[in-house]
């Protein structure tokens, strides 16, 4: 059947007057301070919800007048603060799944620290868990945060847990990992293997033996390979429990970044694909797909598929390491240990990272590098050059994971290309103390995460968790951000002078981490028309000390309109 252009005209506005139909909202929140984070920044009194969006803000008596019915839910929010639902913009759901749902977690983010036998003692423990035929898997050792400081694991350790059952840890940073002489024997790994492409490195000592540390996630791979698989049944539960956790920090908005990197691109999209038919994910995803799981160039996912509950948005590079793993690739040696003419390595070419993320480039996906080191984020500027040089103007919002180890003319450059710099801000807070003190010194410690320079410039930031590396926490993000204190006594100021405002800090993980997910159009702040992606707040952080940030309760959050059930 075809209408005529004034009939369709008025058919449509008709559809969007039924849809969004005054005196009819679904739900109304008032009684509280609402944080918006529009171009105003303003705070208002109430909010209406309209089949998932938002259809008002504004002073309560014209939004009730408004929008009330018999039928409307009005959430009373008693002196609680409504925000946006809160965007993070960086974690790996399936990894996290894996390393701390399926495997042994070490992970400390306390004091006091472990020593390497708390370590070994934790493992020993688990070893009884462990069924005939299977591996002893672990997550979360950190040489940087064990006493004495960079205790490291070897072989050898390894062998004290078990000779007979497989050992493999992975370190906190995701980059390093350590197995034991067990391991080594099934994976088929000897003095003369070769190291595997991609940055993998079987680390040996000086007579030419392997020591059992594994450098970059493709050194890892002869190992997961002899591994038993977890049951579909296992792998779900992990992931759904990994999401539960996410979204109890107040987080409606996730980016994936390493989509295929443990079973590949199809067996993960196919995974996520499914959840989300179930309508069993609790927040929305935008996934990364990793760059290594496709060397071809070339998948049948197409750029931006899908819809605003799961889209597959973009490609993610690893350039480098981890930089208290002492991996990542700067243009100076570490300062630790002393006298060390060490100062990491780059995992690809120039010639080969800009092939290859030309290839996709010109796909159309939006491009991520991690780059930790200056070294790595120098090779990232000047591939995301040379792939903007013919069309400087496109709306690309290409990004950057971590730029920890920085100068001033690289902010600079990174503003000027549009690039949008994400950061781990747990390095401040958790390993601050480890950058100034040994790993790389004060001057270069400093300059962390330089959210204070990207602003000065007039840039974009937006603060992670990187989980599994550092725990979910958006509010800890701010407080972390607002303060630079690291957490070790006795405490200090990490760089003061890269600190910016609370406001800043909230726009980092609400409407500018949706911008650099290409979906602030749909979450990040609260506007009519918006998807009515929510957070309700113990207290309102703009009005709360900023160390005290981190302490504020999540009491609840909504996604579409619709609370999400944790339980």
């Amino acid at each position: 059947m075809k209408f005529a252009p004034k009939l369709l005209s008025a058919l449509l506005m008709a559809q969007c007057a039924v849809t969004f139909a005054k005196g009819n909202a679904d739900t109304i929140f008032y009684g509280g301070p609402i944080v918006t984070v529009n171009a105003k920044n303003e705070e208002v009194q109430a909010l209406a919800v309209q089949n998932g969006k938002i259809v008002a803000v504004g002073t309560k008596d014209a939004v009730t007048k408004e929008w009330q019915a018999d039928n409307t839910k009005v959430i009373d929010l008693k002196g609680q603060t409504l925000m946006p639902g809160f965007v993070e913009p960086h974690v790996h759901i399936i990894v996290t799944s894996v390393f701390e749902g399926l495997g042994l977690n070490l992970s400390n983010f306390t004091l006091p620290y472990d020593t390497k036998e708390s370590l070994i003692q934790k493992m020993k423990v688990a070893l009884k868990d462990v069924p005939a035929g299977g591996w002893l898997f672990g997550f979360g050792v950190d040489p940087s945060r064990t006493t004495p400081f960079m205790a490291e694991l070897n072989a050898d350790d390894l062998d004290k847990v078990s000779k007979d059952v497989p050992v493999f840890i992975v370190n906190q940073s995701g980059h390093i990992g350590y197995v034991n002489h067990k391991a080594l024997e099934l994976a088929g790994v000897t003095d003369q293997t070769p190291n595997p492409k991609g940055g993998g490195v079987y680390v040996k000592d000086a007579k030419g033996k392997l020591t059992g540390k594994l450098i970059e996630p493709p050194s890892y791979l002869a190992f997961m390979a002899k591994m038993p698989a977890p049951t579909e049944a296992q792998l779900m539960g992990a992931i759904q429990g990994t999401m539960k956790k996410i979204a109890s920090t107040g987080v409606t908005t996730v980016s994936e970044m390493s989509v295929g990197g443990n079973f590949g691109v199809d067996k993960e999209v196919a995974i996520y694909k499914s959840i989300f038919a179930k309508n069993a994910s609790p927040v929305r995803i935008r996934g990364y797909l990793f760059s290594e799981s496709i060397p071809s160039g070339k998948t049948s996912i197409k750029p931006n598929e899908g819809d605003d509950q799961l889209r597959f948005i973009g490609i993610k590079y690893i350039s480098d390491g981890s930089t208290q793993g002492l991996t990542a690739a700067l243009t100076k040696p570490y300062t630790y240990p002393k006298n060390s003419q060490w100062s990491g390595e780059l995992d690809f070419k120039d010639a080969e990272i800009y092939a290859s993320a030309k290839s996709f480039f010109d796909q159309g996906w939006q491009i991520s590098t991690h780059a930790n080191g200056d070294k790595a984020i120098d090779q990232t500027l000047a591939t995301y050059s040379k792939l903007l040089a013919d069309n400087p103007k496109q709306d690309r919002r290409l990004r950057i994971e971590h730029f920890t180890i920085n100068n001033e003319s690289q902010v600079k450059k990174a503003v000027k290309l549009g690039v949008i710099p994400s950061f781990t801000i747990g390095h401040v807070d958790y390993w601050g103390a480890a950058f100034n003190n040994h790993l790389v010194g004060p001057d270069r410690a400093k300059r962390i995460d330089p959210a204070g320079d990207f602003k000065r410039a007039g840039g974009k930031f937006t603060l992670h968790s990187d989980t599994p590396v550092s725990p979910v926490g958006p509010l800890n993000y701010i407080s972390e951000e607002v303060t630079r204190l690291w957490q070790l006594p006795p405490q200090k100021a990490l760089g003061p002078d890269q600190a910016v405002s609370v406001d800043d800090a909230i726009r980092a993980v609400t409407i500018d981490a949706a911008y650099q997910l290409f979906a602030d159009n749909i979450v990040g702040s609260l506007e009519v028309g918006k998807q009515a992606d929510l957070v309700l707040l113990e207290k309102n952080p703009r009005q709360t000390a900023p160390a005290d940030i981190r302490n504020i309760k999540v009491k609840g959050t909504w996604v579409s309109g619709k609370q999400v059930n944790l339980n």
